[in-house]
């Protein structure tokens, strides 16, 4: 029963990873179309986004899914999408 409970927690675990990887890239695809739509945020909420998105895009590339769409979400929340 331990084992089966196991198997079925890691089976998860690997299932998330691969939905977190697609979610990030169309996570940074409504962050440009906000920025390059335009806003009304301030230079420093401006550079903030920049910043997270930069960050977010760092973290996906080196496969770290989870951190990246919780960064970029940040980012979105500054830019009030999601």
């Amino acid at each position: 029963m331990k084992a089966l409970l196991a198997t079925l927690a890691l089976a998860g675990a690997l299932l998330t990873v691969p939905a977190y990887a697609f979610q990030c890239p169309a996570d940074m695809a409504k962050i440009d179309a906000a920025l390059q739509a335009g806003t009304n945020l301030s230079a420093a909420q401006l550079a903030e986004v920049k910043r997270l998105r930069q960050e977010g895009e760092r973290f996906h590339k080196a496969g770290n899914h989870g951190e990246s769409v919780k960064v970029l979400g940040e980012a979105m929340d500054v830019l009030g999408i999601n």
